[in-house]
């Protein structure tokens, strides 16, 4: 029976080439989404075409109650689980002082809050398997801070804080626990962005390109795997550069 890997936000972006990569790996991959369900899909069915095996899994990560039905959904399965990834993540820009409330809750509640009730509700999981590992995909402005970013850079980094402390909690039971924190990765997301944006952005960037949603999934992969077995407690910056 193959190791299972559930990755949040797995249907499109980094997220779905994490599910591509874990699945290459070798891992039974679920791939979570919150309401595209037809981009889950589609994920499923590339990964099965490409000889793997994954399955989508539906959860609204804003409900505390609809996180502890998805792991108790995955539990009841008795598969267990060997990687939990936490990728699911809200970004709205805003200068704090045109911040709205709701825009704050929501990307506290999903970039936070819910990676947090995930992580703990796998914890018990991860903990019966051997070597297992749970990532969490923050964001380099979490390190280094961006303007109109300030809310979406705390609950980055809240992130990384907690995931130090929880690699130590969690060590004594072997279980691995880092942070990758991307940089501008070329996803959906920085697809609308002009191209005088594009070069000023590359401007901050030493390498001087942008990444891709790979360079991010083979970093996820080196961490799930048993080649990073000595490495835990760390961040991963997947920035071009951009931070140092």
């Amino acid at each position: 029976m193959k190791p299972q890997a559930l990755i949040t936000g797995g249907s499109r972006g980094i997220g779905a080439a994490i599910c591509d990569q874990l699945a290459a790996d070798g891992f039974h991959v679920l791939v979570h989404y919150g309401h595209n369900e037809t981009a889950a899909a589609q994920v499923v069915e590339r990964i099965q075409h490409a000889g793997g095996t994954a399955e989508s899994m539906q959860c609204d990560l804003l409900q505390s109650d609809a996180i502890i039905d998805l792991f108790a959904r995955i539990t009841a399965t008795k598969k267990g689980l060997k990687v939990l990834v936490n990728n699911a993540g809200v970004n709205i820009d805003a200068l704090l002082m045109r911040m709205q409330d709701k825009d704050l809750d929501a990307m506290w509640t999903v970039n936070t809050k819910a990676a947090i009730l995930c992580a703990r509700a796998a914890s018990r999981l991860l903990m019966k398997e051997n070597g297992s590992s749970m990532i969490q995909i923050a964001s380099v402005v979490g390190e280094c801070g961006s303007a109109g970013q300030s809310a979406y850079a705390a609950t980055k980094a809240a992130l990384i804080g907690f995931s130090k402390s929880l690699a130590r909690e969690l060590a004594s039971r072997q279980v691995r626990v880092n942070v990758v924190t991307p940089g501008y990765i070329m996803t959906d997301m920085t697809g609308g962005l002009t191209e005088a944006q594009k070069e000023a952005i590359l401007r901050t960037v030493p390498l001087g390109f942008l990444g891709t949603p790979r360079d991010v999934a083979s970093v996820v992969g080196f961490l799930a795997s048993s080649s990073s077995r000595y490495i835990t407690g760390q961040v991963l910056g997947v920035n071009g550069g951009m931070y140092m």
